[in-house]
């Protein structure tokens, strides 16, 4: 990955995550992230669908846009309720967006092993 592609995603921005529903379509929703080179982390409750989508396991789609520049992240995808894993994300998202993360009862972490990157632009 170029110097520039790390430098944009970097950036405190919103991007999409898609997963799969159990019927195969696509469910994409606004998502806050963190990335430390290999892997991507979302914080989110275990009873949202994004979760319930990647808890039997799965791919996922992370896609961070400024107009014409763009990056996807793909990868295998896991969902994780351990504290440890859930306080490290948290930890990163306060580093990121400066402000904690919401801390809703059943908070988990998906966590994206990126194994493929798309880029246009950066």
């Amino acid at each position: 990955m170029t110097g520039s592609v790390e430098s944009f995603l970097a950036e405190p921005r919103v991007a999409t995550l898609t997963t799969l529903r159990p019927d195969g379509s696509p469910h994409v929703v606004a998502v806050r992230f963190t990335w430390d080179g290999g892997t991507a982390r979302v914080l989110t409750v275990a009873a949202s669908r994004k979760a319930r989508n990647l808890v039997r396991g799965g791919r996922a789609a992370l896609c961070q846009v400024d107009g014409f520049r763009w990056v996807t992240l793909e990868g295998t995808a896991t969902v994780s309720e351990d504290p440890r894993r859930v306080a490290e994300a948290a930890r990163r998202y306060l580093r990121r967006y400066g402000s904690p993360p919401p801390a809703p009862p059943g908070r988990v972490v998906i966590e994206i092993a990126v194994d493929r990157t798309m880029t246009l632009n950066t």
